[in-house]
């Protein structure tokens, strides 16, 4: 009996730890590979992970099922997570843009209150990212892939003001000098 309590309290620490992460897949797609019998039939599915905190990443998986390619987007998304400094107001530090293939987002940030303006996997990855208000806009590709790596290129290229001072070695109060 002593035992089997152990097992539960072992599941409940893990669960507790992973339970932090969110993922939402954004798109699943059935592929085909044509191979010397015929064609291939599998399954590509890009999925976002994230913690609300701060920390996102996107993955994309394949498989010959679902439930494979899903769980392999998961683990390729938390290989690349994006760490974002918010403000108080739950947005972003300052106007960023991204570009990942044919697909450019442009984001905003926003008052408090405005909540989360934006459109398909760019919405789903500021969401996970923990952003509650922003303006953003997807331009050139429809692509969701591309449209999410292109807001991750976005949200990395966030800096504040005590990460410039860091890199030019002054100190903060010289920067609004």
């Amino acid at each position: 009996m002593a035992n089997k309590s152990n097992k539960s309290r072992k599941k409940g620490r893990a669960k507790d730890k992973d339970s932090a992460w969110q993922e939402r897949v954004v798109q699943i797609r059935r592929v085909s590979k044509v191979v010397k019998g015929g064609k291939k039939l599998s399954f590509r599915a890009i999925v976002v992970v994230g913690n609300e905190k701060g920390q996102v990443g996107v993955g994309v998986g394949k498989a010959a099922d679902v439930i494979g390619a899903v769980r392999k987007g998961v683990a390729d998304a938390k290989k690349q997570l994006v760490e974002v400094s918010l403000t108080k107001a739950s947005s972003i530090v300052h106007i960023a843009n991204g570009v990942a293939g044919g697909a450019k987002v442009f984001m905003r940030p926003a008052a408090p209150g405005t909540g989360v303006i934006a459109g398909g996997a760019v919405r789903t990855v500021l969401e996970l990212a923990g952003v509650k208000n922003i303006l953003a806009k997807q331009l050139g590709s429809n692509s969701p892939l591309n449209n999410a790596r292109a807001a991750i290129d976005a949200l990395e290229s966030l800096r504040t003001f005590a990460e410039v001072a860091r890199e030019r070695d002054i100190p903060l109060e010289q920067l609004y000098a």
